[in-house]
């Protein structure tokens, strides 16, 4: 029997991705909704060669698009924040969270609520959400997969074995493409320059936070709260190759890895089939071809982001979401040519130390501190030197 699906970011890479994936197992599944940021003529496209139900753009203006290029067909057409959160309720099977930042944290809650099983591929979520979206997953008696490669990897290595038994979990970070740079030349870093990671084909965001390793950072505190050892037994190592994911040691000195391509329809794929497997189109590893495996030590001097995530997990209440929102900005800032690369985990340092507001109790208390955090991050952008 077909499983039904809905991706909310379908037209992103995590959703291209993931329907990537349905369309070679057409057989097999049902899709429900899709949605998008604005892209009205990609999603509509999509909707078509999928048969949805629905298909909702994030962008009100570009409604009239969507609903033209739907005409005549039994599609249903909406826009707006309300209405990505009505698709996501919905009750798929499995729901893909794969719209980037804390635009996904709402849609997201209204798939928990439902009770289904969530691939979360928004890390904001957890980060910004964290003890509100777990509380709501165990209130409601939903199952949250990650796709996150990494978080994807423990969740593999994890299986069959009691988390009481886990020494430490190690999350692998590629280091980005400026991992070898020195301070000077990082503080010189172009936008181009730091979009080209040399492993991944990611989005422009995740790119940035992949080079000033806050991608690593959020990684960080997105683990703290998928599986609970504690912050001091969450480790974070460079692994230049990309191809050890994350690794779990148990008390008696053995440690599991999970190795894979540097491609995301595999920890997609694994959440798509759990508990069970399915094919994908990408080639098995080729250990003689890669050669070796090289680890070193993040260096928090040139990367501070690490630093700053494992200071806001321990600090907890507001500090994640207000660190998460801040970069957000200073990302963007970065992007449009406004600050230098260097400027961007400084502005987030610098929103972490002057803002305090309380604890979140639920979504409406994290979408405050997101705001509130935001516009404290737009204070204080400064122009390239």
């Amino acid at each position: 029997m077909a499983r039904s699906i809905s991706v909310l970011g379908a037209t992103g890479s995590i959703g291209a991705s993931t329907l990537d994936l349905i369309r070679r197992n057409r057989d097999d599944w049902r899709v429900v909704a899709l949605t998008a940021n604005g892209d009205a003529t990609g999603l509509a496209k999509l909707a078509l060669e999928f048969g949805a139900d629905v298909a909702v753009v994030a962008d009100e203006s570009a409604l009239p698009a969507l609903r033209e290029a739907l005409a005549g067909t039994e599609i249903e057409a909406a826009a707006g924040e309300q209405a990505l959160v009505e698709a996501a309720a919905r009750g798929a099977d499995i729901t893909v969270a794969a719209i980037v930042g804390c635009a996904g944290l709402a849609p997201t809650m209204a798939a928990i609520e439902r009770g289904g099983v969530i691939a979360l591929a928004n890390k904001e979520a957890l980060v910004s959400a964290g003890d509100v979206m777990t509380a709501a997953v165990a209130r409601h008696g939903a199952t949250l997969l990650p796709v996150d490669s990494e978080h994807n990897a423990i969740f593999q290595c994890l299986a069959g074995n009691d988390i009481a038994h886990v020494h430490a979990i190690t999350l692998t970070a590629s280091g980005g493409p400026f991992r070898d740079w020195t301070l000077e030349q990082l503080h010189r870093a172009t936008p181009a320059e730091a979009v080209k990671h040399p492993n991944w084909s990611m989005g422009a965001k995740i790119s940035v936070d992949s080079a000033t390793m806050m991608n690593k950072g959020l990684e960080f505190i997105e683990a703290f709260h998928l599986f609970p050892v504690g912050v001091e037994r969450l480790r974070i190592i460079v692994h230049p190759q990309s191809i050890v994911h994350s690794m779990v040691e148990y008390r008696d000195g053995s440690t599991l890895a999970q190795l894979g391509p540097s491609d995301m329809r595999v920890p997609i794929a694994s959440a798509l089939a759990w508990p069970a497997r399915m094919d994908t189109p990408c080639a098995p590893l080729d250990l003689a071809a890669i050669g070796q495996l090289t680890f070193r030590a993040p260096d928090e001097e040139r990367f501070p982001a690490t630093r700053l995530a494992r200071n806001a997990v321990i600090e907890g209440g507001a500090a994640p979401a207000t660190m998460n929102a801040a970069n957000e900005i200073a990302v963007a800032a970065f992007l449009d040519g406004q600050i230098a690369f260097t400027r961007i985990v400084q502005s987030v340092e610098d929103v972490l130390s002057r803002h305090a507001m309380p604890a979140p109790a639920c979504l409406a208390d994290v979408i405050a501190i997101d705001a509130e955090a935001r516009a404290r991050a737009r204070e204080l952008m400064e122009p390239v030197r």
